[in-house]
C-alpha cells in the first residue's frame, strides 16, 4: 500500500462519462481538457482524476509539480493511440506547409510530436488561426471531418483513428430513436460519422451538448454521446427529458472509475502518475499554444 491521502489535501476532477455516484462525489465535474485546467489553477497538492489514462497525463503534464492519480489506471481510451510518430514523421517529410493537430484525447507521446492540440470544443477556432495551409488531424477522424468541413480554405489528413463508441453510432440507429421520441431535438458529439452529424440539431463537444440544452426551449433530446453525461444533463435541466440514441452507449473503460476504485486511491492504493519530461515538455508546448490560439 502507498501513502494514505488526506481528502481535503486533493481535488477530485471527475469526466462527464464517470458512473453517476463518482460525479456526485467530484469536487468538479466536466470535460478532459477543462478539468485539467482547473486542476492547474487549484491550490491542493494532489489531484485525483475519475477518468481515463490520457486525461491523468494531461492533468500531470499542466501540473508537474502535483501528485496526480487516476482511480483506475487501466481505463484507457482505445483511441487514445490509433497513431503513431512514425505517422506523423513520414506526413512531414511529404507535405510542405504543414500543421500536425493531435486532439487532446491521445496519449502524451503523441501530444509531444504535435504543433498543436485541440479539444472538440476549440478545435475549429484554433485550427483556422493556423498560418499552414495544410493540416494533418489525428487521432479522430470524424472530428477532423467535422472541422474540415468548416473551414474549406484549408488542405486535410486524417489518420485511421477515431472513437469506436460514437463511431458505432448510424443513421438507422437514430432514426430508430426519432421514432421513439419525436419531438426530441438530437444532440450528437463530434466524434460520431458524418451521416449521423447532419442530422442533429447540435454537433459539437460534450460540454457544448449539455450547454445547448440548457439554454433551448426544447424539452426532450435525443443524446449521441456516452451515456454518464445524462447525470449532467438532468442535474442541469430539471424538468427536460433525454434519451441516449442507444441503451449500450457506453464507455467500459470508463465504468472502470468506480466509486471503489475511488475510495482506494485515499486508502493509499494508488499509483501516482509519472510522464517523462523528455515527452512533458513538448506535449505541454503544444498544449498552451492551444489555450494562446484558442483565446
Amino acid at each position: 500500500m502507498g501513502t494514505r491521502i488526506d481528502r481535503r489535501d486533493a481535488l477530485v476532477l471527475a469526466h462527464y462519462y464517470a458512473p453517476d455516484a463518482v460525479q456526485a462525489q467530484a469536487d468538479l465535474v466536466g470535460d478532459s481538457f477543462a478539468l485539467a485546467q482547473k486542476a492547474v489553477k487549484s491550490d491542493k497538492p494532489v489531484i485525483v482524476f475519475c477518468g481515463v489514462s490520457f486525461m491523468g497525463e494531461s492533468a500531470k503534464i499542466l501540473c508537474p509539480q502535483k501528485a496526480v492519480y487516476l482511480p483506475a489506471p487501466d481505463a484507457h481510451c482505445a483511441m487514445a493511440d490509433m497513431a503513431t510518430e512514425e505517422e506523423i514523421l513520414h506526413i512531414r517529410r511529404e507535405v510542405d506547409d504543414l500543421a500536425v493537430v493531435v486532439y487532446v484525447n491521445s496519449s502524451a507521446r503523441l501530444k509531444a510530436h504535435a504543433d498543436v492540440v485541440v479539444t472538440s470544443a476549440n478545435a475549429v477556432k484554433v485550427v483556422s488561426r493556423l498560418k499552414e495551409r495544410n493540416i494533418y488531424f489525428i487521432p479522430d477522424r470524424n472530428l477532423g471531418a467535422f472541422v474540415a468541413a468548416q473551414l474549406p480554405e484549408k488542405t486535410f489528413y486524417f489518420g485511421h483513428g477515431c472513437c469506436p463508441i460514437h463511431a458505432a453510432t448510424t443513421g438507422a440507429e437514430i432514426r430508430a430513436a426519432q421514432a421513439a421520441h419525436p419531438a426530441a431535438l438530437l444532440l450528437s458529439h463530434a466524434e460520431c460519422p458524418e451521416e449521423v452529424r447532419t442530422m442533429s440539431a447540435f454537433v459539437g463537444s460534450t460540454a457544448g451538448m449539455i450547454a445547448f440544452a440548457e439554454k433551448s426551449d426544447a424539452r426532450e433530446f435525443l443524446i449521441a454521446t456516452e451515456g454518464g453525461t445524462l447525470y449532467e444533463l438532468r442535474r442541469r435541466c430539471p424538468g427536460k427529458k433525454f434519451y441516449l440514441t442507444r441503451e449500450s452507449f457506453l464507455c467500459r473503460d470508463m465504468k472502470k472509475v468506480t466509486p471503489e476504485a475511488l475510495a482506494r486511491v485515499f486508502e493509499g492504493g494508488g499509483t501516482p502518475v509519472e510522464v517523462d519530461e523528455a515527452v512533458a515538455l513538448p506535449a505541454r508546448r503544444a498544449l498552451m499554444r492551444m489555450l494562446e490560439l484558442a483565446q
